[in-house]
């Protein structure tokens, strides 16, 4: 009985050793339109890498080593670049760049030779000294500036410019080279700054959208609203409809394509809950009761005795491309001008924003507090003892472990079902979002980009708004709070230069009550 298990055994082994050699076989013996795929796939990166880097130098070559003769030679070689470089596979366009940053920036020794000649050239008359400094000037530009100028005044070349900033900056955090992550921010500024001329805002064409706007522009508004989401096309045509402005700028280069999205709802206060403009549940499910003006249907017409306020709800950037490039900030202004042309009675203009990175900041922040106490060192206190006695009580837990609690709370969102924990987690977090606010700063400016937007346009920090934003996407931002910056017309531009120039932010008596219990204790 022993021997047949065994030979049955031994049979199996050799017949499935059999069919994986039989497999091996067929894969040798599959036709050669079907072998190719898998060969391709086999390659290796470094084969394809090395193959796509001799194309690159090759073709860069080519095109910076051909002169320019005439506008219509000129025009060729532009459209070659642009032609070339959007057939590159998004994969391998990083290696082109690098090269193209790396082998055609700023020629290194002729700067040196040159600013060796301004030297000499001190002690030879201003004359000389002049002509030497223009030469230097020339020297600093980098080849590829030239060429990006000159695509720049080709049909669809500013777009092209754009998306290519756009490729950029999202490859950038990939760079493992110091050296030529460093050619490649060199690259994106060099862009940045010629879009930055070709968009200053006498480029830039103020357009109101309406639910009457040309289709494909109103989609885009859908698709780019990166703020507050839109739900449907109920919730789009509430938001071009009565009691509500949405104004783009365009420009001529990129016909049809919004370059920044401002919402605008008009109100008779300043609104303190994004959900009474939107009508958007929170998070429970509930759609709040409204204090906005109307519901902003297209047909209702508008009653210019309730309307006091201008609110800035949503502004969105729409290119990837065009970051850094100072368009909100113009936007709003334009925006002002021309809703102060067509309703006389509006005094009030501000904000409704929302607070992105508070609640990730806060969780980091307790996490330290809570690894500091655990080797006995001591830290700054997030909580108060008012508020550590007031949450130990209500909670039935001990001293030790209140900021565990609250940090659990806030993770899960436990405290959002519950109003009477609500009550009690109110006031400290209400203060430590202010501080965030107010105190929390990257090089002497407010660290939320959002207060740093509006902070540098001259608005004010002037209110705190508790469960503004109640939908899942506001809690996980904010813990559900947002904030009005308000714009007093009369002082923006010298709370602006106060702000950039000496990082002072102006705000309210008011939101500063929120802070001085810090200080009280």
């Amino acid at each position: 009985m022993y021997n047949k298990h065994f030979l049955l055994l031994f049979y199996r082994f050799k017949m499935s050793s059999a069919v994986r050699r039989l497999g091996c076989i067929q894969r040798h013996l599959l036709p050669t339109s079907r072998r190719l795929p898998m060969v391709q796939q086999a390659m290796s990166a470094a084969t394809r890498a090395g193959a796509t880097n001799e194309e690159s130098l090759h073709f860069l070559e080519t095109i910076f080593s051909t002169p320019d003769l005439g506008v219509l030679a000129l025009e060729s070689k532009c459209r070659r670049f642009c032609d070339h470089y959007t057939s590159i596979a998004p994969e391998d366009r990083l290696r082109f760049l690098t090269t193209l940053s790396k082998q055609y920036g700023v020629n290194q020794e002729a700067v040196v030779q040159v600013a060796r000649s301004v030297v000499s050239a001190q002690e030879k008359g201003e004359t000389l000294l002049l002509m030497t400094e223009e030469r230097l000037r020339h020297t600093l530009i980098p080849q590829y500036q030239q060429l990006f100028s000159k695509i720049g005044r080709l049909e669809g070349g500013v777009k092209f410019l754009v998306d290519m900033r756009a490729d950029i900056l999202t490859h950038l955090p990939g760079v493992q080279s110091e050296e030529y992550k460093a050619h490649m921010r060199i690259l994106q500024q060099t862009i940045r700054d010629l879009l930055a001329l070709w968009f200053s805002v006498g480029f830039l064409h103020l357009q109101r959208i309406t639910w009457q706007s040309p289709c494909d522009m109103v989609q885009k508004i859908s698709q780019y609203e990166a703020v507050h989401p839109i739900r449907d096309m109920t919730d789009l045509k509430r938001r071009v409809g009565s009691y509500r402005r949405c104004f783009v700028f365009t420009h001529g280069s990129m016909p049809g394509e919004p370059v920044v999205v401002l919402h605008t709802a008009l109100t008779g206060s300043i609104s303190s809950s994004i959900h009474s403009i939107l009508k958007t549940p929170t998070f429970s499910g509930r759609r709040p009761e409204t204090d906005s003006s109307s519901d902003g249907d297209v047909e209702e017409k508008e009653e210019l005795s309730k309307i006091s306020a201008a609110i800035f709800y949503s502004i969105t950037s729409t290119q990837k491309g065009l970051q850094g490039v100072d368009l909100g900030n113009y936007l709003i202004k334009t925006v002002v001008k021309e809703l102060q042309n067509e309703f006389s009675g509006i005094t009030q203009f501000s904000s409704l924003s929302p607070i992105p990175g508070f609640k990730t900041w806060l969780i980091i922040e307790i996490n330290k507090a809570l690894n500091l106490k655990d080797i006995g060192e001591h830290s700054e206190e997030l909580l108060l003892l008012s508020e550590i006695e007031e949450l130990k009580n209500f909670l039935g837990i001990s001293e030790e472990s209140v900021l565990k609690t609250v940090k659990d709370l806030i993770q899960t969102h436990a405290w959002i079902q519950n109003e009477q924990i609500c009550d009690v987690i109110k006031k400290p977090l209400m203060r430590l979002c202010a501080r965030y606010l107010h105190r929390e700063k990257r090089r002497g400016f407010a660290l939320n980009p959002v207060a740093n937007f509006h902070l540098g346009n001259g608005a004010v920090l002037w209110r705190l708004n508790w469960k503004a934003d109640m939908s899942i996407r506001g809690i996980n931002q904010s813990c559900g709070m947002m904030v009005n910056y308000r714009y007093y017309l009369e002082s923006t531009e010298e709370n602006s230069r106060k702000y950039l120039e000496n990082q002072v932010i102006q705000t309210t008596p008011d939101f500063l009550s929120i802070l001085a219990v810090e200080h009280a204790v």
